[in-house]
């Protein structure tokens, strides 16, 4: 870039850009003008001397410049959320907006009632949940606590460990039924086993402790949690949850629960310099005191 100072809002159009494939696109999203867009691309397009974007009939496709500006702007964008957020509370006053991250089914099954709670007793503070798979990073300030599965393994970081959540496999009564239910490990090759499709972060965690569950052969695959959860309720096959969820639905039936003992390590984390911020104080104790309740369930 030749000059430095180019403003925020031509770097939000540009992620919106890249998002989104199109200068209509990124308009419709940040409720702008389609010129307006082009303006914002075409100053920071003067400002680094090179094109940003090319024309396809894909759409917009990033060049190389703009793929190597992406990170930094995404950084901004988590800086100026960040700084929104820490600007919406009052010194010494539960009040503002907290941000969490969690993963799909602690932020979906979980979550939602400890929050509810939360803001019952604080009703100015505002909550934003991010749901997601992903570990997003607490020190590029992409949210404010994090509910995570794996070890925090980044420093200048205050996390209270809740558990080992003990997972296991799970049918619905009317697949066991149907199909009959499996007296041994060996016998599972003979059903249909719903698992994973990505390793994730939590995933490695598992197989590095269990690496026998990497040969396992299923039969339906998806790198979402939720939808996994959704096709053992469904009768759809044999695959693993956590026991407490399960235990929620009468019609979830253990399988081979003493073949194989998994758990997830969970953690809530927050970055150190929030701990003396109201908000996020009383929020990250509020998770942990319901992510507890949940456990010892």
């Amino acid at each position: 870039m030749t000059e430095p100072n180019a403003n925020w809002d031509y770097y939000r159009t540009f992620l919106a850009v890249l998002r989104e494939g199109s200068l209509s696109g990124a308009a419709r999203d940040l409720g702008l003008t389609q010129p307006t867009v082009g303006r914002h691309i075409d100053a920071l397009e003067a400002l680094s001397g090179t094109p940003l974007f090319l024309r396809s009939q894909q759409g917009l496709l990033p060049t190389e410049t703009a793929q190597q500006m992406k990170p930094y702007a995404e950084t901004m964008a988590a800086t100026a959320a960040s700084l929104a957020r820490a600007a919406s509370g009052q010194p010494g006053s539960v009040t503002g907006t907290v941000r969490i991250s969690a993963s799909e089914v602690i932020g979906i099954e979980v979550l939602p009632p400890i929050i509810t709670e939360l803001q019952e007793r604080h009703p100015t503070l505002n909550v934003e949940l991010s749901v997601s798979d992903a570990v997003e990073d607490l020190l590029r300030q992409e949210a404010d606590i994090a509910v995570r599965m794996v070890p925090p393994s980044q420093g200048a970081l205050v996390s209270r460990r809740i558990a080992a959540i003990p997972l296991g496999l799970h049918a619905h009564r009317r697949y066991l039924e149907r199909h009959g239910t499996p007296t041994g490990l060996d016998q599972l090759s003979s059903h249909r086993l719903i698992g994973f499709d990505r390793q994730l972060a939590y995933i490695r965690a598992i197989l590095k402790d269990k690496p026998k569950l990497a040969d396992i052969h299923f039969s339906m695959r998806t790198d979402s949690n939720l939808a996994q959860m959704a096709m053992i309720r469904a009768g759809g096959g044999i695959g693993m949850c956590q026991n407490t969820l399960a235990r929620r639905d009468p019609d979830l039936v253990p399988v081979l629960p003493d073949a194989i003992e998994l758990s997830l390590e969970t953690y809530v984390v927050m970055h150190e310099n929030l701990k003396t911020a109201a908000r996020c104080r009383v929020t990250f104790d509020a998770l942990v005191a319901g992510l507890l309740d949940y456990v010892s369930r």
